[in-house]
């Protein structure tokens, strides 16, 4: 029994491991490709360093439960990949021990994994993503009437107002205004010597020139109207910071339980197959991962990917035909890893025939 213990830590020592490597390099892709999305958000709606760097660590915060299971995953065929490579697994099945008997301690740092999935999927998840949203909307509030820079034009409700103003005193007073609004094909210019914000902090923000005129008509059209006045206020609509968005990722998971609603159902399955993906995933890996003589460690991480692939796009299916109705809500997303554990189980007993129960080891 001290070998089995023996072991049983160094596989889970080497999977374990694997798996943080796995993860970490994972990360770091996801982190480049999110900064590219990130960045360009940041140059469209000039959001500020910290906003950046939040919006970061929010969004890895909501991919990680995915990275964690294909993480687990991949680490399971890299580390028993190198001990059938190494020929370190033929000593181990000279002593008794089969395939049957890695689950043991894979399967303690799978529990692992499967505890912090459903701590981030259930919980962690909805609330990062709630978090984003609500900086994006501060971001973007923040940034159109926060801080009017002279000498700059800057546009504001997608674009429907443009402003302009030369300079600005420590007051917050705009001199030497310029503002283009459009309504439809209609076009509003006005000109001010001066202008001030008001209601900062509201929806509906309001910019009121004195001293100048005002420019209406249509582009193209000789019907121009020029209006004199000594105060004019042109009010700009903010995006309204909700949480309540209508996105059911926000949604929390006790609500989508008592909902009767098959989109928050799906929703709530999509949830719970985060940690089941990485137990049956875990069932496929230990089989998956046996070596032929001579062949290179990495000889099945072609197929693994593959299999992750196909496990992912069953679920994105599966979750689509859920919403349409095409799934009965009884078998939501439970038939996908039905079918996979299946091909684990096939692939399971082609590799150990036998059982894969292990001799009786005395330590």
């Amino acid at each position: 029994m001290k070998l089995l213990k023996t072991l049983d830590r160094y596989v889970f020592k080497e999977v374990a491991l694997a798996w943080i490597a796995v993860t970490g390099v994972l990360l770091v892709i996801l982190l480049f490709n999110q900064f590219s999305r990130v960045l360009s958000q940041a140059v469209d709606n000039q959001y500020s360093t910290d906003v950046v760097l939040m919006l970061l660590a929010l969004t890895s915060l909501q991919n990680l439960s995915i990275l964690m299971p294909v993480g687990l995953f991949l680490a399971i065929m890299l580390a028993l990949g190198r001990l059938y490579h190494e020929n370190e697994m033929a000593a181990m099945q000279a002593c008794g021990i089969g395939m049957a008997h890695l689950y043991k301690p894979i399967g303690l740092l799978t529990a692992l994994v499967v505890l912090l999935l459903g701590y981030q999927s259930f919980i962690l998840g909805p609330a990062a993503f709630g978090k984003a949203q609500e900086i994006r909307l501060s971001a973007i509030r923040e940034a159109q009437l926060g801080n009017l820079e002279p000498g700059r034009f800057r546009s504001f409700s997608g674009g429907d107002v443009v402003f302009y103003a030369e300079r600005v005193d420590d007051k917050g007073i705009l001199y030497n205004v310029f503002v283009e609004r459009s309504t439809g094909a209609k076009v509003e210019v006005a000109v001010a010597a001066r202008a001030e914000q008001r209601g900062a902090g509201g929806d509906v923000q309001t910019f009121v020139l004195y001293e100048g005129r005002r420019y209406e008509g249509i582009p193209g059209s000789a019907d121009f109207r020029l209006v004199q006045f000594s105060e004019h206020g042109i009010p700009v609509r903010l995006p309204v910071q909700s949480r309540t968005s209508g996105r059911r990722e926000l949604i929390p998971t006790l609500k989508l339980l008592r909902s009767g609603n098959v989109l928050d159902l799906a929703e709530l399955q999509w949830r719970i197959s985060v940690p089941v993906m990485a137990v049956v995933l875990m069932f496929v890996a230990v089989p998956l991962s046996r070596l032929k003589p001579r062949q290179g460690r990495y000889g099945k991480i072609g197929l693994a990917i593959l299999v992750c692939f196909l496990y992912m796009n069953l679920l994105n299916a599966g979750r689509v035909w859920l919403e349409q109705g095409i799934v009965p809500p009884f078998a939501g997303l439970w038939w996908v890893h039905a079918l996979i554990l299946a091909l684990a189980g096939i692939l399971f007993f082609r590799n150990n025939p036998v059982g894969g129960a292990p001799a009786a080891v005395r330590g």
